[in-house]
């Protein structure tokens, strides 16, 4: 099992306040459609993922010649105008909980800064994989991790990717 040639990244974004608004699988539905289009528009390559009630994991691989902070940054922004639209329409009171009211933004949906790390050691990106998949049976959504929808647990147990977006970042 050779390591994928490209550098990956661990990548983590929190809900402002770790607030559970992705309850609502439309929002993942939301976020999965993203990226989706990332990797349609050859900008990324996903290799592992779990969208959690409030956070996501992703290993990912951003695709020259984008760079990785505008892609980051780009993605977490399209996500969150997207569900402050929808907010506004279907539950404007809840919206209300994202109220900052700062210079550049009236709402915020994403913590700043969230986490980036580059690994290259093939071993670490096998635990991020397990990390990842594991997330949604720690937090109790399901049983065994290839159970949970919203997560690629099923592309590297049973090779099962009904999103059509996953690499595996093993050759």
């Amino acid at each position: 099992m050779g390591l994928y040639k490209y550098e990956i990244d661990f990548f983590t974004a929190t809900i402002l306040e770790w607030k559970f608004l992705l309850l609502n699988d439309k929002y993942k539905d939301l976020i999965v459609g993203s990226l989706r289009y990332l990797v349609e528009k050859q900008k990324i390559q996903l290799f592992a993922f779990a969208i959690m009630n409030n956070h996501m994991h992703l290993l990912w691989h951003v695709n020259l010649p984008f760079k990785r902070e505008d892609v980051q940054r780009d993605f977490l922004k399209f996500t969150a105008q997207m569900i402050i639209m929808d907010l506004k329409i279907t539950q404007p009171d809840l919206l209300n909980e994202y109220y900052v009211g700062s210079k550049d933004r009236k709402y915020q949906i994403w913590e700043r800064n969230p986490l980036t790390v580059n690994i290259w050691d093939e071993g670490i990106i096998i635990q991020k994989i397990e990390y990842i998949h594991q997330n949604p049976v720690k937090a109790g959504l399901c049983t065994y991790a290839d159970e949970y929808r919203y997560s690629s647990a099923s592309f590297y147990s049973k090779g099962i990717d009904p999103f059509e977006m996953l690499t595996s970042c093993f050759m």
